[in-house]
């Protein structure tokens, strides 16, 4: 399984991935897949596991994640 998170701008998905590695988590900027559209082409990957902690990350930090998937490999 992988997870994801998708964003409406660059920055945002720049911002989320800075913040989840100043944490400690294994995140990665990877290209949104076809299955899935959002307007600025990047996505986050991330350990489904820690999907918690992301979402504590994005709200103490203000990131605006357009949604969150989880995508069968």
């Amino acid at each position: 399984m992988e997870c994801l998170a998708t964003f409406d701008t660059t920055h945002m998905a720049l911002f989320f991935e800075k913040a989840c590695r100043a944490e400690g988590l294994s995140v990665k900027i990877v290209p949104v897949p076809r299955q899935i559209s959002a307007s600025c082409g990047l996505a986050c990957s991330y350990p489904c596991d820690e999907l918690e902690h992301i979402k504590n990350i994005v709200g103490d930090k203000e990131i605006e994640v357009a949604e969150y998937h989880e995508l069968a490999s």
